[in-house]
């Protein structure tokens, strides 16, 4: 073997201790190629479905403690009821966890006045109100002042027709 231009004679031990070295070097480097494809293959695996965004993303703890809407952070997401909830803040989100039926919207977000006239219809989370501790969205801009005329009466026509109505996993 030549180091830094000198000549060094292996003895039989140090033959066999460099053999050993060369095995281990060789077996490291299959684990680390089989990692790395295992890995590449990962990579290339798509994605699990997931559960639709709640409210278009919009926090619904927002709504109780800002008094507005609020996008929410895919940073604070948590899924339930099959949908998943975004939230502005940590707070938010801790808030949601202790109390989810609290914070969630009526309707798992669909318009509260096109429920109650039988249609399943998304809401714009800016057409909005809270009544009686609840979260109700509406689709138009009309729909707060409109389910303000009669909040029993929409309430009570909306639930008739929330069970033919609501999505299956809800």
């Amino acid at each position: 073997m030549i180091v830094n231009n000198e000549k060094f004679a292996l003895g039989k031990s140090d033959s066999m201790s460099m053999n050993s070295l060369v095995l281990r070097f060789s077996a490291l480097a299959g684990l680390v190629l089989a990692a790395s494809l295992s890995l590449a293959a990962a990579a290339q695996t798509p994605p699990a479905p997931t559960a639709p965004l709640a409210i278009k993303g919009f926090d619904t703890v927002a709504y109780f403690t800002d008094g507005q809407p609020v996008l929410g952070k895919p940073e604070f997401e948590y899924s339930v009821d099959a949908a998943r909830y975004r939230f502005a803040s940590a707070a938010n989100l801790r808030l949601f966890k202790s109390t989810p039926d609290r914070y969630m919207p009526q309707f798992a977000g669909s318009c509260v006045m096109a429920m109650s006239s039988g249609q399943h219809i998304a809401a714009d989370p800016n057409n909005w109100l809270i009544h009686e501790g609840k979260l109700y969205v509406f689709g138009s801009a009309d729909g707060p002042a409109e389910f303000r005329r009669n909040p029993a009466e929409a309430t009570a026509k909306a639930n008739q027709h929330w069970a033919a109505l609501k999505p299956a996993s809800n």
